[in-house]
């Protein structure tokens, strides 16, 4: 199997961002579970509250920051190239929700990098059937690492909140 490879930028100064091995870490917990896929490549960004804001408005006409965006990449006909594409990952609601949902934040990271990199291979949460497969799977990898549920939590689902749903908004 091919070396992951990960494009980690801040483009904010912030404590308690993940470090390169960590997220290869949780991107490699992922791609194990999708034996036969050969892109092994992408970016995780993390950003401020205005940069996750204006790209959330801009992709997703939702004027809110949130907490993991997920571009996955198209590669052109007739082009074969290793990348997943990109994950942009907010620290500010990052860090609040781990506050609120009383989790560790390296733990919380794991899950939004999980989930994000789970809708860049295709996984999403839109009808509820498709939820329920990707929050086993979600739950079967974080328990892989040592990570709790993360969807059990004592604080009430995000439904009402700047947070879509209690689910990572990518």
């Amino acid at each position: 199997m091919s070396e992951i490879c990960v494009d980690r930028q801040a483009a904010l100064e912030a404590e308690g961002l993940p470090g390169q091995a960590e997220l290869e870490s949780w991107v490699a917990a992922v791609l194990t579970r999708h034996p036969g896929e050969s892109r092994r490549e992408l970016t995780v960004r993390f950003v401020d509250s205005e940069e996750s804001r204006t790209l959330n408005r801009d992709y997703r006409d939702r004027d809110r920051p949130t907490n993991v965006l997920s571009f996955p990449f198209e590669c052109p006909p007739g082009v074969s190239l290793p990348l997943l594409g990109d994950l942009v990952i907010c620290h500010p609601v990052v860090l609040a929700e781990a506050r609120d949902q009383d989790k560790s934040l390296a733990a919380h990271y794991a899950h939004m990098v999980v989930h994000g990199t789970l809708h860049l291979l295709g996984h999403d949460h839109i009808e509820d059937d498709e939820a329920e497969a990707m929050e086993a799977l979600e739950r079967d990898i974080l328990a892989g690492l040592g990570i709790a549920d993360p969807y059990l939590t004592p604080s009430p689902p995000h439904r009402d909140s700047d947070t879509e749903d209690e689910r990572a908004d990518a």
